[in-house]
């Protein structure tokens, strides 16, 4: 009730404090201020109590059961808050509510930009409620389902707060936005407050992007560092679209005819994180992508909420356009003003053709048969953009505003572009797109250098471009120029490929057999692939061994054979059945209700190897979402056991045997080994972008 309770007291105060800022007097704004911090505290605590849930084991709460158990350690019952859709909307809404609560004890924003912020955050405590952490469990369980394998890694901890971070925080240039339009505001005075909050946003959902993309890069089935999955194009379209609120507002502070521009960009970013949400959370893209939720009637909720935000922003937009300053947009063609207009065109027709890649699945459900793009189609369209974007990025670095002369260092970038080029041939990369695209980012890390002698370096926009600049190229030549390589190695063998020295030194088991690594030597170095085992023995999420080096990583991703030298049997009770070292008898089988909500099958099996007799008790522990049978040892660890099935009657089982530790450990294994050309360049390039962005806010 608590939880409940408190969110009930968030939607009130919220709009409480809407009603309060709009009134615009003096009393009732300063009743407002205290409301918003109110509304921030009652998230806080519902918050707080969904944390003391998991942390107590609290599996009468359904969340809490699907998404925590009791073994998890602390760091993952951490995560749990934000692993499910419930969770990660909370921890929305409370972001939300503590830049409310900053802006509301700072007081830098006007009533009416309060009162619109505040809409948003009854808004988002709307779809909080709509789709609720605190739910009572409709079954009564011991023990909770846990976090997903894949889920339990530390970066699970970073990279969702980091996302929701950027998202909420793009909720501020947009209510500085509103709050002009609604006052009827003409001039540029609200720009750089909304400026400093934009960079702030778009630099977290960036940091969050990069992060994604890293882990994904070290996790197997993930598609890389970028698969161009519909979730991931889900945070990277909004982030475009603030990148391009971002450059256009600096031209409205020189030219304000630019403001309708700014006006629409702050819209469309914030409306995109909505739409974004709606499809991860809505489950049309459960077949198309490894990252989106289960669907739930919560999508059409969401729905609702992004289109009120899109066409109450437009029609304000239309209200007061005419009323909105006029006049030119740049000076001359040859302008900076116009070289980053340009470039921002070009984030808008990139931005567009994501959008529609990524809501393809939406569009062609409609018509009765829903189908995904594939990454090819993104990789085509976005690439000549993506080029001319980092040609205007030179051109507009070695400008100054309002300038309409001929640019100057033209040739010293043309040789750097050839240099470029000749980086991605040395590298391996042959086709003629991804060559244009190392000239075009060695130009624009270029023009970023020549700008820094001429300004200086204390510039954090140069810092960003760098970045930007450094990690297109990385991504073509760790793309484009990678290479792959798969055979089958053996224990203690070496083998060239591609000019490094790959050893397979075994398998090791750790953490009680929850873990199993793959172990390698490339060029001497000690590498390590990581599987995380169920408890009945099979994978549940691989890593990938990793060797990095200044020329880049050679990346090892161990494939088991699909036997693995196990074999299914059937026994009946009473008879014998056998296999070429063992005898197996199945004598009895009891059933009891375990914690999880299921049955615990215990089958005794007699074995013998011709000589004695060992009994084994094979375990099969049902659970809402199948089974776990962990493997026994039998003779000493020279085979193990494990229970797969029993029938209805109880009169037949079903075992699996396997080879032992040793043995496994020892099998030949087949491996795919690629390089990364420079894949470090991505991780620098990536840190540039974020540090260089928020750097950029001290100017504002």
């Amino acid at each position: 009730m608590v939880g409940v309770i408190s969110l009930a007291l968030t939607l009130a105060l919220s709009l409480a404090a809407v009603l309060s800022f709009a009134a615009q007097s003096e009393r009732t704004v300063k009743w407002g201020r205290f409301l918003t911090i109110g509304a921030f505290l009652t998230a806080l605590i519902a918050s707080i109590y969904l944390l003391v849930l998991i942390f107590q084991d609290r599996f009468d709460i359904a969340y809490v059961a699907s998404y925590s158990s009791k073994e998890l350690s602390s760091i993952y019952k951490f995560s749990a808050f934000w692993a499910g859709q419930q969770g990660s909307f909370l921890l929305w809404l409370l972001i939300h509510g503590a830049a409310g609560l900053y802006l509301a004890v700072r007081r830098e924003l006007s009533a009416a930009g309060m009162a619109v912020y505040m809409a948003l955050m009854a808004l988002l405590t709307v779809l909080v409620m709509a789709k609720s952490p605190f739910v009572p469990n409709e079954n009564v369980v011991e023990n909770g389902m846990g976090l997903n394998p894949l889920l339990q890694d530390p970066w699970m901890a970073i990279h969702p707060p980091i996302i929701f971070i950027g998202y909420a925080l793009l909720a501020i240039p947009l209510v500085y936005s509103a709050a002009a339009l609604l006052t009827g505001q003409k001039g540029k005075e609200w720009l750089p407050a909304a400026r400093r909050w934009a960079l702030v946003g778009w630099s977290f959902l960036g940091a969050g992007i990069f992060i994604g993309g890293y882990w994904a890069y070290k996790v197997l089935g993930w598609g890389g560092f970028w698969g161009w999955d519909p979730v991931e194009n889900s945070s990277l379209v909004p982030w475009l679209v603030a990148g391009i609120f971002v450059h256009v507002l600096r031209v409205a502070q020189i030219r304000e005819a630019a403001i309708t521009m700014v006006h629409l960009a702050g819209i469309f970013a914030y409306a995109l994180v909505l739409y974004g949400t709606f499809l991860t959370r809505s489950g049309i893209l459960g077949d198309f992508s490894v990252h989106s939720f289960a669907g739930t009637s919560i999508g059409m909720t969401i729905a609702v909420a992004n289109g009120l935000v899109l066409l109450a922003g437009l029609l304000l937009l239309m209200v007061r356009a005419k009323s909105l300053p006029q006049g030119e947009y740049y000076p001359a063609y040859g302008s900076r003003e116009f070289i980053v207009l340009l470039g921002a065109l070009l984030l808008v027709f990139m931005s567009a053709i994501i959008f529609l890649g990524m809501s393809m699945p939406l569009f062609t459900q409609l018509l009765g048969k829903p189908a995904a793009v594939d990454t090819d189609f993104y990789v085509r369209t976005t690439m000549p953009l993506a080029i001319a974007m980092l040609l205007t990025i030179s051109c507009a670095l070695l400008r100054g505003y309002g300038e309409g002369k001929i640019l100057a260092g033209g040739l010293p970038l043309i040789a750097l572009g050839i240099v470029g080029a000749g980086c991605g041939y040395a590298a391996g990369v042959r086709q003629f797109m991804p060559l244009l695209l190392a000239a075009a980012s060695l130009m624009a890390l270029g023009a970023t250098v020549i700008s820094w002698r001429r300004h200086g370096i204390n510039n954090g926009g140069m810092i960003a471009h760098a970045g930007l600049a450094l990690s297109l190229l990385a991504i073509v030549l760790a793309g484009s120029g990678s290479q792959s390589y798969s055979r089958e190695m053996t224990v203690g063998e070496s083998y060239e490929i591609f000019g490094h020295d790959v050893t397979f030194m075994g398998q090791e088991f750790m953490d009680g057999g929850k873990e199993k690594y793959y172990v390698y030597q490339v060029d001497g170095q000690e590498v390590k692939a990581l599987t995380k085992l169920r408890a009945n023995g099979e994978d549940a999420a691989r890593e990938p061994a990793i060797a990095k080096g200044l020329g880049g990583d050679v990346y090892l991703a161990p494939t088991p054979p699909q036997d693995n030298g196990r074999m299914q049997m059937i026994l009946k009770q009473g008879h014998m059945s056998m296999d070429e070292d063992f005898a197996y008898r199945f004598e009895k089988v009891s059933v009891e209700k375990n914690e999880q909500g299921g049955m615990t099958v215990t089958a005794d099996v007699a074995i013998t190897d011709g000589n004695t007799v060992e009994h084994a008790d094979l375990v099969l522990v049902g659970t809402r979402d199948g089974g776990t049978a962990k493997p026994v040892e039998i003779y000493g660890g020279q085979k193990r056991l494990r229970l797969t099935g029993v029938t209805q009657n109880q009169k037949q089982i079903r075992i699996e045997s396997m080879p032992s530790v040793e043995a496994e450990s020892k099998q030949p294994i087949t491996t795919n080994v690629s390089v990364k050309p420079c894949i470090w360049l991505l991780w620098l390039g990536s840190i540039m972008v974020c540090v260089g962005t928020l750097w950029a806010v001290k100017r504002f």
